[in-house]
């Protein structure tokens, strides 16, 4: 063979080689990834404050999961009569002064002073305007909030809605005598009453979940917070055909709420008082 023949021939099986080992990873990769299921996302870090990974025992993982499973099966509005989150149209300087009437019952800047009725400093948007829409239309029947809420228009409640998130909840005591045992409740919940963890819903320091509409529980009123558990529990919080479907998160509050004594209740409403 001419010598130029076989240094071209040289050549080509060079060439050839190099693009095997090129595209061999390329291959792979393609290969692992149409292996994988559809719409796999990659390993992401857990979010800074959450609880560990297993922390929670397993009776609680259970009982989350049922309560969980039975809000997913409950009835929810088509999306064209779910209200837009309160952040699209609502204003906090409107809401500043529309929420001056609030102020006679929910204290300055939300930080209510009597133990019967809410803190709304810092309470989440949405959970809000939900609620002033459930007592506007009597789903809530409250005798002092109904009517108060009937006079609100969509725009009034965006307005007071994030008006109200962005004020800071003053800090109050939580009993000395309760707050431990409250505190177990929230950060693990009753394994044997089949009661989940607080903390999963409504996080670590109680400030909820704005996405999921999970409402802040931070300094709150322990009175109120007992008050709501013992309404949930005997079914009165809200009206009509189907009040456990009245709220977003109504049919797992519901089913918890029933599991809870008294003085249960009375334990975590006295640790979420004093959460800062």
């Amino acid at each position: 063979m001419p010598q130029r023949l076989r240094i071209a021939s040289s050549v080509t099986v060079a060439i050839a080689m190099l693009l095997v080992l090129v595209l061999m990873p390329a291959s792979r990769t393609a290969q692992a990834a149409s292996n994988s299921p559809a719409g796999a996302q990659p390993p992401t870090a857990p979010p800074t404050g959450a609880p560990p990974a297993g922390s929670q025992p397993a009776g609680s993982q259970d009982a989350a999961a049922e309560a969980a499973a039975a809000q997913a099966s409950s009835p929810s509005k088509p999306a064209s009569e779910t209200p837009d989150v309160p952040f699209v149209h609502g204003k906090a300087d409107a809401g500043a002064t529309k929420a001056a009437v609030c102020a006679a019952c929910h204290g300055p800047n939300g930080n209510s002073a009597n133990p019967e009725w809410p803190r709304l400093a810092g309470q989440s948007a949405v959970y809000i305007a939900e609620q002033l829409r459930l007592f506007r239309s009597g789903v809530r029947n409250n005798p002092v909030m109904k009517p108060l809420a009937a006079g609100l228009s969509d725009q009034d409640i965006d307005d007071v809605a994030v008006y109200y998130e962005a004020q800071t909840p003053a800090g109050l005591e939580a009993d000395p005598s309760y707050w431990q045992a409250g505190e177990a409740i929230y950060l693990r919940g009753d394994t044997a009453a089949q009661v989940p963890a607080c903390v999963a819903c409504h996080g670590p320091v109680g400030r909820g979940n704005l996405a999921a509409g999970y409402p802040a529980l931070r300094a709150q009123q322990s009175v109120y917070v007992v008050a709501q558990l013992k309404n949930y529990a005997n079914g009165s919080r809200y009206s009509g055909a189907n009040p456990a479907a009245a709220s977003r998160n109504g049919v797992m509050m519901f089913t918890i709420a029933k599991r809870l004594t008294p003085e249960q209740m009375r334990d975590v409403a006295s640790y979420v008082q004093g959460m800062r």
